[in-house]
């Protein structure tokens, strides 16, 4: 005869196993990020030269040669998105979907592309300066969104890229997260908090600056989460921002060279 499971056993079960899969997301991506990140910090204050005057460079040529640099770019993209699809395949059930569960459909595209372009306004726009002004008081790295080459694949492969990092942070840090945070009883004012603090601390390695400003960005979406329980929204507005920024910054270098520190 099998004897039956104590509640308590098996709540302590399920709470252990969530508290597993949320190291073992991270640990796969933006949890190592964030200490590599830290290492990358304190490295840059034994430097001897001051933070305002090193730089960061985000994507970066993989190989000289044109095609095998592109063959290692989509690798790249392809590899890092699996984190991503582990996440969700963790947040299903047998009775909910995961990407309705944590709003990640295309069920209100229109509204959450207008949702998103505002977020991406609100965000962006005091970014701009917030970076320029963290810059001149010393505590920003020179950043340099991209470094590629001039290719014909160049512009789609940023594109990707911005797509990529969309998904990575938006649904690891924001829906993931939430979801198993929830899960573990944590008070909202916590999870905010908690996202926000790991979304700034794997932008470390451009300097205190960056990670103040997206600690602040982690928690308007993280808010905006808690409202709306979507991502798709957050999804666009990052896309939106990071595409702007890595096309944008070779043409802002181009038309108004010295406006960007690194142009």
């Amino acid at each position: 005869m099998t004897l039956p499971v104590p509640h308590s056993w098996d709540a302590r079960q399920s709470r252990r196993r969530t508290i597993i899969e949320i190291w073992i997301v991270l640990g796969l991506s933006l949890g190592a990020s964030a200490l590599y990140s830290i290492v990358a910090v304190i490295q840059r204050l034994f430097a001897t030269a001051a933070i305002s005057d090193q730089s960061a460079t985000i994507n970066v040529p993989l190989a000289e040669q044109q095609a095998f640099d592109l063959i290692y770019q989509l690798l790249g993209i392809v590899t890092a998105l699996v984190p991503v699809a582990l996440a969700i395949y963790l947040l299903w059930s047998p009775t909910q979907n995961p990407f309705r569960k944590i709003g990640l459909d295309f069920s209100r595209l229109g509204k959450d592309s207008l949702t998103g372009l505002g977020l991406a306004a609100v965000i962006g726009i005091p970014g701009i300066a917030f970076y320029l002004i963290g810059h001149a008081i010393g505590i920003t790295v020179k950043i340099v969104p991209t470094a590629l080459g001039t290719y014909w694949w160049t512009v789609p492969v940023l594109i990707l890229v911005a797509l990529r990092a969309a998904l990575e942070e938006e649904v690891i840090v924001v829906g993931f997260l939430f979801t198993k945070l929830r899960e573990l009883g944590w008070k909202p004012w916590l999870i905010i908090g908690t996202s926000a603090l790991l979304r700034g601390s794997y932008h470390l390695y451009q300097g205190f600056g960056p990670f103040i400003g997206n600690a602040v960005m982690g928690v308007i979406f993280g808010m905006a989460y808690q409202r709306w329980g979507r991502v798709m929204p957050l999804v666009i507005a990052h896309f939106v921002l990071d595409v702007v920024s890595f096309v944008g910054y070779p043409i802002v270098a181009y038309l108004a060279p010295g406006f960007l520190p690194g142009t």
